[in-house]
């Protein structure tokens, strides 16, 4: 079969709730385990035979994406362009709006891709499930999440086949633990006949395509017990690092790219990066292009960001810190990590409240926005800063403006 990929990167007013980060970059171009969370997506598609071209769909200015497309093509020998929305019209307006281009060149069918998943996706086997299915019909990437989880997400029922037989997406009571991933792969009939309503409001393929499809039968889930997550929140974050950094310890080892430093687990070094030899990194940690981590540092379980400069002696655990943001001498940076169940593979990451009701934060971590100066032997604890602050005292379970 032959195939394309779309994925859909929205655009400026979306990803709020991914602030302080995404006042920087789009969050789809937000480096995850050393590369931007949507070339994630992009290495795993190119994985897959027949694979002929894929396009990135959304309302975010072209030329944000410009040198990260050229970069990219270069990288993977595949065609990739970026169709720009004149408007938001829903998760699958865009699909309307160039349905010409995504079906250019006559495809078997088209994953569609949300961006701000994460995950191990079976592409392959999506692949080799599509085929096998007849008629203008859709497969869907499903997983399992707890039934407290599930309303959060689409929920799916399925037969003994993997057809589904209802979909309703965030149910106000329990319909199923089966939820979806946000992954689709269409035969290019069901796109041909996707349209706009006539009224010129949007179309959305979780309320407005999928059950649609449920309800005539074209409808189809393929479970997966692989990692899978989302990126919603800029907490969400670590969480995927950690996940890709084993990822790719697996499959990519060449990317754990790491000098003289104590390493500890999966830690992903930029080689332009300058790491003292008596720094400890690890486990879990992700350190940006030309960032400075000075003598005797310890970081756990965090992404330090390009040109970020951590002193002497300081500490960094359980947080991300900005684009050239300073940490000073002895200062400790540290969350406290709210995590799924360990020993529930499937468990996710939940959306809760901004704050618990203890007055914790949640996820509870430490994010320092870009260009935030950290005094030296203060310490950040559990708190959320927005760029361009300088903090000359210690701060605990508090957002700083």
């Amino acid at each position: 079969m032959s195939f394309k990929a779309v994925v859909l990167v929205g655009g400026p007013q979306k990803g709020t709730r991914f602030r302080p980060l995404s006042l920087q970059l789009p969050k789809p171009l937000f480096p995850i385990a050393g590369v931007p969370l949507i070339e994630h997506h992009i290495d795993q598609l190119c994985q897959l035979s027949g694979l002929s071209e894929i396009l990135l769909l959304g309302f975010f200015p072209t030329d944000l994406f410009t040198e990260f497309i050229d970069r990219c093509q270069k990288t993977y020998r595949v065609s990739i362009k970026y169709l720009e929305e004149p408007n938001p019209l829903g998760t699958a307006g865009g699909l309307v709006s160039f349905k010409n281009t995504i079906l250019s060149g006559d495809p078997d069918a088209v994953f569609v891709i949300n961006a701000d998943v994460c995950g191990d996706l079976p592409i392959e086997d999506m692949g080799a499930k599509i085929d096998s299915i007849s008629g203008s019909s859709m497969l869907m990437l499903t997983t399992e999440a707890t039934r407290q989880q599930s309303i959060n997400f689409g929920s799916v029922v399925t037969d003994s086949n993997g057809k589904v037989v209802h979909y309703v997406d965030k149910p106000t009571t329990f319909v199923s633990t089966n939820i979806s991933c946000g992954v689709y792969l269409m035969k290019t009939e069901v796109i041909r006949q996707l349209d706009l309503p006539l009224n010129g409001d949007g179309i959305w393929l979780e309320t407005d395509v999928l059950p649609q499809l449920a309800a005539s039968g074209n409808l189809y889930a393929l479970h997966t017990t692989r990692w899978w997550s989302q990126t919603k929140t800029a907490a969400a974050v670590l969480y995927a690092n950690r996940h890709y950094l084993r990822l790719y310890k697996k499959r990519y080892a060449a990317r754990l790219c790491k000098n003289g430093a104590q390493i500890i687990g999966d830690v992903f070094i930029d080689p332009s990066a300058k790491v003292h030899p008596t720094a400890k990194i690890g486990p879990n940690v992700s350190i940006g292009p030309n960032s400075v981590i000075g003598k005797g540092v310890r970081i756990k379980e965090s992404i330090i960001l390009p040109e970020a400069v951590i002193e002497e002696n300081a500490c960094v655990l359980q947080s991300v810190i900005g684009w050239r943001s300073v940490v000073g001498v002895w200062a400790r940076i540290e969350g406290i990590p709210l995590e799924p169940n360990p020993n529930l593979p499937f468990a996710k990451m939940d959306n809760k409240p901004l704050f618990l009701p203890d007055g914790r934060l949640t996820p509870s971590l430490t994010i320092l926005g870009s260009d935030v100066s950290v005094a030296p032997e203060t310490i950040i604890l559990n708190c959320v800063v927005l760029p361009y602050k300088e903090l000359t005292c210690s701060y605990k379970n508090q957002i700083i403006l």
